[in-house]
């Protein structure tokens, strides 16, 4: 069976990508692979204010549950999907990377990559 670290090799190996971090809802990382200088660690800490806030808006506006979040930059996106109530997934992608492609594929494995947390 893979495990999380074989998830963010896997994710780290895609074209375009920068960053791939499996973290808890505390911020602290789980695992992670970054290019340098990216700090896994230092960038695990910025993710869950923004996805409980994206929560609490989906509850809000009677959207549901937290799925996936893509933020655009001038250089690149970054997701960030819940894997489980406790661990969530970041991906920084440069801006040539197939985001696309990505989140269909987040989309379409969501149930297995969460049985690996």
């Amino acid at each position: 069976m893979p495990t999380i670290r074989d998830l963010v090799s896997a994710l780290r190996r895609r074209d375009g990508v920068d960053a791939a971090i499996v973290l808890g809802r505390d911020g602290l990382l789980i695992d992670g692979n970054s290019a340098s200088p990216l700090d896994p660690d230092g960038l695990a800490a910025f993710v869950p204010p923004m996805a409980l806030a994206a929560a609490d808006l989906g509850l809000a506006a009677q959207r549901g549950d937290f799925g996936i979040m893509v933020l655009e930059y001038a250089e690149g996106h970054a997701v960030v999907t819940a894997l489980s109530h406790d661990a969530f997934l970041l991906i920084l992608l440069q801006p040539t990377a197939n985001l696309g492609a990505l989140l269909y594929e987040l989309r379409r494995h969501r149930s297995q990559i969460s049985a690996l947390v």
